[in-house]
Parts: C-alpha cells; sequence; structure tokens
C-alpha cells in the first residue's frame, strides 16, 4: 500500500517536485499510523477541479482541495484500507503559496494534509469545535513533519581558499591548495570550491590552472563579474562558475549578490559564460525577489547564502532562518533554477541544511579546514561527510 501520486498534464509547467511530495505524503500516512493504506492524491489544473466541484459539490469554481473518502463497514478506517482519493488544485495552491510567502510545495503539502484528514473522517463542517480541533492537528503533523529526519543526500564541496590563505601569509609555497583539493577528493569529496579574487589575497591564476589540470570531480569557481576573472574563467572552463559580491576590505563574502541592482552586469557575465560552455550559479540571498532575478538574468543554478541561519543565537532566530531557506531553495527549484547552499555551515549546524530535499550540493571551507588543522584534513573531510549524509 502507498500513496500514488497523479498530476494531471495540465500542472506540469508548474516544475512540481513530484519526488519530494511522494515523499511528505508517505511521511504523512507513517505519522497517522496509516503507512499501509493506500491514497490516491490527484494534481489538477482550476479548469479540472471547477468540473469536480460543479459535478459532485454543485458549487460553481474551483476550490483548493477535494477529497472523496472511500466507505468502509460501520465507518471503520483500518490501517491497510484503501483511504480514498485528494485532489488537489495547483493553480490555487500557488496563489495561496503566493499570498502566504511559502513555496507550492509547502501549500500543496498543507492541502494535502487537510485532504488525509477528511479521509479519516475529520469535518470542519460539522462543527466549531472540531473545525477547532482538526486546524489543531493539521498545525501538529505539519510540524512533524518537518521537525522529521529527511533522507536526502546532498554532495559536498570543499572550498580550500583558506589553505592558500596560510600559504600567503608566508609568501612560501606551503601549504600547496592544489595538493590539499586531492586530499578531498581521496577523502570522498564531491568537488572543489576555489574563490579567484580581484585582489589574489589567497587562491592565485597558477593555482586555478592546476586545479583544471588535476580534479577530477568537479571544480567550482568563485569569481566577481570582472572581465578579468570572467575572461580567465572562459580560458580554462570551470565545471561550474558561482558568481559573488565582493569588497575589497570584507575578511570573507558578507551576503548575496544583489542580482536585482546588477542585473545587467549579471546577464552580460552570464551569457559570455554560457557561450563558452560554463553553467553558471548565482549566490544570493534566500530571497524570492534575487531567486526571479537569478532565473531572468540566465542562471542555472542558485547558491543559497546560509550565513544568516549559521550566525543567528536564538532557537526562534535559528527557525526563522531555517524556514527561509526551506521555502527559498523550494521556491528556486519550482522555478527551474538548481539548488545548492554554502557559507558558515560546520560540524553543529549543517544536518537541518543537508537535510533539505531541494538542496542538491553544500560547498564548505572554513570548518572543515579548521578541524584538519587539530585532526588532519582527510579526517576532517570524511568527519563532514558522514554529518553531511546522516551516517
Amino acid at each position: 500500500m502507498a500513496l500514488y501520486l497523479r498530476p494531471s498534464p495540465a500542472v506540469m509547467g508548474h516544475h512540481l517536485n513530484l519526488e519530494v511530495l511522494r515523499r511528505h505524503g508517505s511521511r504523512l500516512l507513517q505519522l497517522l499510523d496509516l503507512a499501509r493504506a493506500e491514497v490516491s492524491v490527484v494534481l489538477l489544473d482550476d479548469a479540472e477541479m471547477a468540473a469536480y466541484n460543479e459535478q459532485y459539490r454543485k458549487k460553481k469554481g474551483p476550490t483548493n482541495v477535494l477529497a472523496f473518502p472511500v466507505e468502509h463497514e460501520a465507518g471503520a478506517v483500518l490501517p491497510e484500507a484503501e483511504l480514498g482519493d485528494i485532489l488537489v488544485s495547483v493553480d490555487t495552491a500557488r496563489r495561496e503559496a503566493t499570498a502566504e510567502g511559502v513555496s507550492l510545495h509547502h501549500r500543496i503539502t498543507r492541502l494535502v494534509i487537510h485532504g488525509l484528514l477528511h479521509l479519516i473522517g475529520y469535518d470542519h463542517e460539522r462543527s466549531e469545535d472540531e473545525a477547532l480541533h482538526m486546524w489543531d492537528f493539521e498545525q501538529q503533523l505539519e510540524e512533524r513533519l518537518y521537525t522529521s529526519r529527511r533522507t536526502n543526500m546532498p554532495y559536498l564541496s570543499i572550498n580550500v581558499d583558506h589553505v592558500a590563505t596560510i600559504r600567503q601569509a608566508r609568501g612560501g609555497v606551503e601549504p600547496d591548495p592544489v595538493q590539499a583539493a586531492g586530499i578531498c577528493e581521496l577523502a570522498g569529496a564531491d568537488g572543489i570550491v576555489v574563490h579567484l579574487r580581484e585582489d589574489r589575497r589567497h587562491i592565485q591564476d597558477r593555482d586555478v590552472r592546476l586545479l583544471r589540470q588535476t580534479v577530477k570531480t568537479k571544480l567550482n569557481l568563485e569569481m566577481a563579474t570582472t572581465a578579468e576573472i570572467i575572461d580567465i574563467a572562459v580560458e580554462i572552463v570551470p565545471d561550474l562558475v558561482t558568481l559573488v559580491p565582493e569588497k575589497r576590505k570584507e575578511l570573507t563574502t558578507e551576503g548575496g549578490l544583489d542580482v536585482v541592482e546588477n542585473a545587467k552586469k549579471v546577464t552580460k557575465a552570464i551569457a559570455k559564460l554560457r557561450k563558452a560552455g560554463i553553467p553558471v550559479s548565482v549566490f544570493i540571498d534566500p530571497d524570492a525577489t534575487q531567486i526571479q532575478a537569478a532565473l531572468d538574468a540566465g542562471a542555472a543554478f542558485v547558491e543559497l547564502h546560509t550565513g544568516r541561519y549559521c550566525e543567528a543565537r536564538t532557537e526562534v532566530e535559528v527557525d526563522e532562518q531555517f524556514r527561509l531557506i526551506e521555502q527559498s531553495a523550494e521556491l528556486a527549484q519550482e522555478a527551474g533554477l538548481r539548488v545548492n547552499a554554502g557559507h558558515g555551515l560546520d560540524y553543529r549546524n549543517v544536518g537541518p541544511i543537508a537535510d533539505l530535499p531541494a538542496i542538491e550540493e553544500l560547498s564548505i571551507g572554513h570548518a572543515v579546514i579548521s578541524r584538519a588543522v587539530l585532526v588532519g584534513l582527510d579526517r576532517a573531510v570524511r568527519e563532514m561527510l558522514a554529518v553531511v549524509r546522516g551516517m
């Protein structure tokens, strides 16, 4: 028995992540002790939903969700029974998601929760008390769903900039970030990240060229939208370029790139890089406006800035920043962008971010290099991989 997801062809333009919705639905059945039950969730557009609404409820226009329970003997709902069908209008759900400031997947999941409760006998139209009880139960289920351990397995790329920072402090040749990158790959890292800054404070041109020749996994070159650095990227052709903001006096990147304010420059840079066959990611704050601007500029990826989440000190602030990243990741994915995340992540705070289904890859540097000072780089990378992958 299981939850079956049946999208209408009319809703496929919404960039739905059906696997995420299936996982949410299956987890909800487990939370209701109905893991062996059978439920069908049908995703429709407004016109299709309006037809069902008129046929079965004699009402005009679409509604957000309809539930059609299967009647069992004496009204009993058995753990192994077929529960019925839930119909969700994706068009209506998107409008509601926009009004609430949440992702489409988040809103659809909430409507599935509502529909499931109808299938097992709840009815908010019977009385005010039952409506309140149903609302409270929906809230509890949603909270348990989003606080339960997920099974996402994101890739892990290691940023070796800080190895070069130590080298540059003495002006010598050691430690070598190219050698460090090789150790990271042997330890299981899925990629290497370096930031070639305009002021060359750590990574040097020679490092990038050697890394392009030696990295066996994936080389992600972080860079500002300056003509000189763009030309270097076009010359060496990394596997991915991530456009980031850059200030001369900052110790590290302080926030996401403001794509809205720099739309013309970013669009031009992306066009040149794409012409050279280089996919482009844009490092942005978790903000719907910046996500849309990155999409409009031609980016294939966004990397969500996790700095504010990592710097939050109270439980309320941490949860607020986490929810913002979660919703932004889903919004970006719904828009057709691939989603990475990074900045400030460490062994203590990375777990919840790694669990987000929309996030494909994490970029982590400072925490791993700091740990490597104490236990060695190979072990530091393996320990981070264990945390990221929940091993």
